[in-house]
C-alpha cells in the first residue's frame, strides 16, 4: 500500500536523488570503518572480531556498534570545542552524512528509503533533493546550539526534513488523501524509532528537530497540491468531493496558496538566519537550559551522557599502560603502550 495516496491522477516519476544520498551515506560509513580499523588500533579489544577492520568498538565504548569517538572526530563529527574554539566550520557539511554505528545506519536509511522515495515519486527529485539538502543544513546549524564537549553525528537531520515534508503535505492536502491513518501512522512509527534512537550517545536529536521543522516549512513552499478531478455523486445523493465542492476547493487553494508559501519560506529564512547569527557568536544553549541534553543522550549502566572534559593519569611500565581517571580514581591496565593521544583520550572516557 502507497504511502501517500490522493484521489487523482498524479503521474509518478523516476526516483534517483535519494537512491544518491544513500549511496553517499553507505560509502561514508564504509569509510568511517576502515579508518577505525578497531582490530589495530584497539590492539583487538573489538566486538565481531572475526570482521577484522571492519569489527566494532565494545559495546560501553558504542552501544550502536560503531567506531571510536576520536574517529568520530577524525571523519568530522561535530563537538563543542572543535567548533567553537578551533573553527572547524566545514564540520557543518560532514556531520549530516556521519552515522554512529550499524544500528544507526539501518534504521535511518531503511526510513530514509521508505518515505523518501514516495516522496520523491510523487513530487520529483528536484524538490526533494532541495528540502533534503536544506533540510540537512539547518539540523547542523540547530545541533550546533546545544553541542556537548562529546562527538555527535546528524544523518538523521535529513531524515525528519523528509519527515516533515510528509506532514506539510498532509495538512495542507488533508482532504484530498485516501489513506490518512495509514500515513499518520507510518510519520509517527519512524518518527518515534529514529527519535528513540537518538536518545543514546553520539546520535544528535537537535538536528532531528531542526531538520523536521525545515522539512515542514520548506514542504509548505515545494509541495504541490495533487491533480485532482471532480467526483461524482453517488446514488444515495451524497458528495464526497462533488463539482461545487471541488470548484471550492480550487478557488480557496488559488486564494491562499501563494501567502501560506510566501509565510513558510520566510519562517524558514529567519530560521535559517538566526541559527546562523547564533552559531556564528559561538552561543551553547545548554549554558541556559539544564534539561536540554536529556533531549539528546539518557543515561545508562552501559553508557553516561557527562559533559565534562575526562582527566587521567597514565603510568608505563613493563609494556603495560595503567591509566587512571583523576575525577573518580578508577584505573584499568591495558597490554600494551603503543597507541595515539586520540585513544588514550577514547580510553580515559571510558574509566571516568
Amino acid at each position: 500500500m502507497p504511502l501517500m495516496k490522493s484521489k487523482g491522477g498524479r503521474r509518478r516519476g523516476d526516483t534517483w536523488v535519494v537512491s544518491v544520498f544513500v549511496i553517499i551515506q553507505i560509502g561514508v560509513f564504509i569509510a568511517t570503518m576502515l579508518v577505525n580499523d578497531c582490530w589495530t588500533n584497539s590492539h583487538g579489544d573489538c566486538l565481531l572480531q572475526n570482521l577484522g577492520r571492519f569489527s566494532f568498538q565494545p559495546l560501553p565504548e558504542n552501544p550502536l556498534l560503531g567506531p571510536s569517538q576520536s574517529k568520530l572526530d577524525e571523519m568530522g563529527a561535530l563537538r563543542w570545542i572543535l567548533l567553537t574554539e578551533q573553527h572547524q566550520t566545514w564540520r557543518l557539511f560532514t556531520f549530516p552524512f556521519l552515522h554512529g554505528g550499524l544500528f544507526h545506519l539501518l534504521l535511518n536509511l531503511s526510513s530514509i528509503v521508505y518515505v523518501g522515495v514516495r516522496l520523491e515519486r510523487e513530487f520529483g527529485p528536484i524538490r526533494i533533493g532541495i528540502i533534503y539538502a536544506l533540510s540537512a543544513f539547518v539540523g547542523s546549524l540547530v545541533a550546533s546550539l546545544f553541542l556537548r564537549n562529546t562527538p555527535a553525528v546528524g544523518a538523521s537531520g535529513p531524515l525528519y526534513g523528509l519527515l516533515g515534508t510528509l506532514l506539510s503535505e498532509l495538512v495542507w492536502n488533508w482532504k484530498f488523501h485516501t489513506n490518512k491513518i495509514s500515513a499518520i501512522a507510518t510519520l509517527v512509527f519512524v518518527f518515534v524509532c529514529n527519535f528513540v534512537l537518538g536518545f543514546l550517545p553520539y546520535v544528535d536529536n537537535f538536528a532531528s528537530i531542526g531538520g523536521f521543522i525545515s522539512g515542514f516549512l520548506l514542504g509548505s513552499v515545494f509541495l504541490l497540491s495533487p491533480q485532482l478531478q471532480p467526483v461524482a455523486p453517488n446514488k444515495g445523493g451524497l458528495v464526497e468531493y462533488g463539482v461545487k465542492s471541488y470548484i471550492n476547493l480550487k478557488l480557496k487553494k488559488k486564494l491562499d496558496r501563494p501567502v501560506l508559501r510566501i509565510v513558510s519560506l520566510i519562517l524558514f529564512g529567519l530560521l535559517l538566519a538566526g541559527c546562523l547569527v547564533v552559531v556564528l557568536h559561538g552561543i551553547n544553549i545548554n549554558s541556559y537550559c539544564t534539561w536540554c541534553p536529556y533531549v539528546d543522550c539518557i543515561p545508562f549502566t552501559s553508557w553516561h551522557c557527562k559533559d565534562t572534559e575526562a582527566s587521567c593519569e597514565t603510568m608505563v611500565s613493563n609494556a603495560q599502560l595503567t591509566m587512571t581517571c583523576i575525577g573518580n580514581g578508577n584505573f584499568r591496565v591495558y597490554p600494551f603502550t603503543n597507541i595515539s593521544r586520540a585513544r588514550m583520550n577514547d580510553l580515559c572516557n571510558l574509566i571516568c
